[in-house]
């Protein structure tokens, strides 16, 4: 039988190409890495104050009134401290002006589609509940990573949207963003209007800022 002699220089070309010959020659860059996170167990507790909402939230989530100046009755900030992340709640009531409300809920919400690499929707409706609303996925580097509001259509509206305290990154903030997301569905799924009438609830609210009781 005939025998192929093989030049070795061909064998030398053959293992740069492959870069198979020898794996201490051969360099391959590392990916980039992030610190590996510890998440806690999901148990959920209900919100409920005076305000004409409950819902549940995270045992690992901590609720606050939110102190700017120009916050109303009812503007809260969800904070997960160990995520460097807070969920902004605004809640306005509807007085035939709802429209106006959606279409701030709208632009705001397209204001990060710069950064963002797309913004996906999904609608949620709870008729015995009256809840109905809308989710805004925002996918990229954007600031804020999920946006939603939800109304009974009537009398009242709220929008909540999702931040971290922290230089927008996908690929570093995606498994806490994965993390947060569900509890922020948990909260919508579990979201309940009180029967409490509107206008007496914010009598009530102005009665005791002008009574400074808390």
């Amino acid at each position: 039988m005939k025998k192929f002699n093989i030049p070795f220089f061909l064998i030398i070309f053959s293992c740069f190409q492959f870069t198979s010959c020898s794996d201490d020659d051969v360099t391959v860059p590392k990916p980039k890495a992030y610190f590996r996170l510890s998440f806690p167990e999901k148990k959920y507790e209900k919100y409920d104050a005076s305000c004409p909402f409950t819902f549940e939230i995270p045992s690992y989530s901590k609720m606050e009134n939110d102190k700017n100046a120009n916050a109303e009755p009812c503007w809260l900030n969800l904070n997960f401290p160990s995520f460097n992340g807070t969920l902004h709640l605004s809640y306005k009531a509807v007085n035939d002006n709802i429209e106006g409300y959606l279409q701030d809920t709208y632009i705001l919400a397209s204001k990060h589609q710069i950064k963002a690499s797309g913004i996906e929707t999904q609608p949620f409706s709870k008729p015995k509940s009256k809840v109905y609303g809308l989710v805004y996925e925002i996918e990229g580097n954007a600031a804020s990573s999920i946006q939603f509001f939800l109304t009974d259509s009537t009398k009242h509206f709220i929008r909540g949207a999702l931040y971290f305290n922290a230089v927008p990154n996908t690929d570093s903030i995606k498994p806490v963003l994965t993390f947060i997301r569900k509890d922020i569905y948990r909260l919508i799924e579990t979201f309940e209007w009180k029967e409490d009438d509107t206008s007496n609830f914010f009598a009530k609210s102005m009665n005791k800022k002008q009574t400074g009781s808390k």
